[in-house]
């Protein structure tokens, strides 16, 4: 990897078998809102080569995204998550459900306990933007038909004294928001 190379790298990072990393600054690399991956403003359009780029992506606690190999370090830019969810396969009914996510990238990931789904919401529009975890705080951003694919396989259960519409998962029921009563 090479980065930003006008400032002195730094040895500042430990790598998991105790090396230290060479820290390599910005890498020039953005992950856009639609999850396609640039390189210096250009789109990286060799999928195989963003499978490489996301298989060694780490997101640290203060939010920062970093590309992190053996050696080096690098930041890169998300806009929104590092991957989309394409696709959604339900399997079984009720609490019997499995939902089962394919990424962008081909990733598969199963929503329950330690992949759960979380809808948060547009601070202007209020639009809900729903998520579900991937590995190690990345997550994949639902595409829109996704989503509704969900709500489609929602049902009513009422959570902490309001009616929610979620869906199951491996036991484990997903509020995708409450429902509000016309008056």
């Amino acid at each position: 990897m090479t980065g930003d190379r006008g400032s002195e790298s730094t040895l500042s990072l430990l790598s998991p078998g105790g090396r230290k990393l060479r820290d390599c600054g910005d890498l020039a690399m953005r992950i856009a809102r639609d999850g396609t991956w640039y390189y210096q403003g250009s789109p990286i359009g060799r999928k195989p080569l963003v499978k490489l780029f996301a298989s060694v992506l780490r997101r640290e606690a203060d939010g920062r995204y970093w590309l992190v190999t053996p050696a080096e370090r690098g930041t890169i830019e998300v806009e929104d998550a590092p991957f989309t969810a394409v696709e959604v396969t339900a399997t079984g009914k009720g609490r019997d459900q499995c939902l089962e996510f394919r990424t962008n990238l081909d990733e598969m990931v199963t929503a329950d306990e330690a992949h759960p789904i979380r809808v948060a919401h547009h601070p202007e529009t209020d639009e809900p933007r729903p998520y579900i975890l991937v590995r190690d705080g990345l997550e994949a951003r639902m595409l829109r038909p996704v989503f509704y694919e969900l709500v489609a396989l929602g049902e009513m259960r009422r959570m902490e004294g309001e009616e929610q519409l979620g869906v199951w998962s491996n036991g484990r029921f997903f509020s995708l928001g409450r429902v509000e009563t016309p008056r």
